[in-house]
């Protein structure tokens, strides 16, 4: 049975802005992690009442117990919300009537066949649905494709009956999260928004506005949603030249990590780009599949995303061949190697291993009999990933670790590590990172991969 529309039009919207502006706005947050978490710590600092939403018990045990569960997430901020009686955090969707604003930051990850994977927006959206009321603003920051607000939740949203601009307000803003970054934060990342309609994009800006610094109004939420896929699309692109590149200039004897130094002393129209043994994280491995995918509905074939795509995976692959060659030259093979494995993050610093290419790299050791050991100081155990499933647990970086190695392979240059010290006591280094560069003793036992 569908709702009828109460105290709706203009009267909704000004009252959604009135409560906004006051900041009596209770802002419900549904997912909390690496995007959702800094997300209401920064609206808890900006002085509105909060609701956290999360399906994973753990989480929410955690943070009503004083505990975080993201290294680099402070939780005091949580912790004296709580106790003002600022925050509550809950499994209950409910609740979600009480909330005036309601943030969706749940994963968008791919399918076996590297396909939208939406599950998550579209059940979190009959969730929200079935307590729509009216004055509600319901904003999308996760990735997607363009078009995803308004053909799949907008179509959901408004079988209760109630409109769409008039009696509640949807938009779109993506998350521009960078864990570990010292320098940029929720608070100060430029927000992107797009509304569905004039009064959507009002009532989002309005809302943003009091808890970051700057906010960017775009057209539609269409324009939103590219504009992420774009950031991450140019990032992609970029990290697949200068992958290709490596492989090129290691054959050639040149050090590409120079080349690249060298390149960023033009103070125009270079942007440093590094090399690796893979993408990782949340974003760019998966975001532009959702372009290309949406972009066979329009008969177009998006050859750069493709391409990219393809060298970035092949990234692995092409360190499993230089670990191979490295072993070789010394007269070992790799089946029965003993290999130990520094960092599992996908980038250094971080407790975040989504998608991070030394789960690949691990398997594919593994699958070749390899015998495989990790050290990563902010990952004491491994997680079950999309496609990887290991049972193992960070040794001690020690000199006995070290030199009982057949190799020591850097996938993640943790600024923790000793460099000079892991090369004095391992016999062999593959290094994917250039981490070694300042290291002036033992570099004939250095391997760039």
């Amino acid at each position: 049975m569908k709702i009828q529309p109460q105290n709706g039009g203009r009267a909704s919207m000004e009252n959604l802005l009135q409560k906004i502006d006051a900041r009596k706005a209770t802002v419900g947050i549904i997912g909390l992690g690496y995007v959702g978490l800094p997300l209401l710590i920064r609206f808890g600092e900006a002085g509105f009442p909060l609701i956290g939403f999360d399906v994973d018990s753990a989480k929410i045990n955690a943070l009503l117990h004083g505990r975080s569960y993201i290294r680099h997430i402070p939780i005091e901020p949580v912790q004296r919300f709580l106790e003002a009686g600022q925050l509550d955090v809950t499994i209950s969707f409910e609740r979600l009537r009480e909330a005036d604003c309601i943030l969706i930051c749940v994963p968008t990850p791919l399918t076996d066949k590297m396909e939208p994977d939406l599950r998550f927006i579209e059940s979190t959206t009959d969730t929200i649905a079935q307590h729509l009321r009216a004055g509600h603003l319901v904003v999308l920051e996760s990735t997607t494709y363009p078009g995803t607000t308004e053909e799949l939740m907008l179509p959901k949203l408004e079988r209760t009956g109630l409109r769409v601009g008039l009696d509640f307000f949807l938009a779109f803003s993506p998350e521009r999260e960078d864990p570990g970054n010292p320098h940029f934060h929720t608070g100060n990342i430029p927000k992107v928004v797009g509304g569905v309609t004039p009064a959507c994009l009002e009532c989002a800006k309005t809302l943003y506005s009091h808890a970051v610094t700057r906010v960017v109004p775009v057209s539609s939420t269409r324009v939103a949603e590219m504009t992420k896929l774009l950031e991450n699309i140019y990032r992609s692109v970029n990290i697949a030249l200068v992958n290709e590149l490596k492989v090129l200039a290691l054959r050639m004897g040149i050090d590409i990590w120079e080349v690249i130094e060298a390149a960023a002393t033009k103070p125009f129209g270079f942007t440093p780009f590094y090399p690796g043994p893979g993408l990782g994280g949340h974003c760019i491995p998966i975001d532009p599949f959702y372009l290309s995918w949406k972009a066979r509905e329009y008969d177009f074939s998006t050859r750069f995303i493709q391409l990219a795509g393809e060298v970035n995976v092949s990234m692995p692959y092409y360190v499993l061949e230089r670990i191979i060659q490295a072993l070789n030259d010394r007269c070992r093979c790799l089946k029965g190697s003993r290999l130990l494995v520094l960092g599992v993050a996908y980038k250094k610093d971080i407790d975040d291993d989504r998608e991070s290419p030394s789960y690949e790299i691990m398997q594919l050791l593994q699958e070749r009999g390899a015998v495989v050991l990790y050290n990563d100081p902010h990952i004491p155990k491994l997680k079950p990933g999309r496609k990887h499933r290991f049972e193992l647990e960070s040794v001690p970086l020690t000199e006995e670790t070290l030199s009982s190695s057949d190799a020591v392979v850097i996938l993640t240059d943790h600024s923790a590590y000793d460099y000079d010290w892991i090369v004095r006591h391992a016999p062999l280094v593959i290094d994917t990172r250039n981490a070694t560069k300042n290291v002036t003793e033992g570099r004939e036992k250095i391997v760039k991969a």
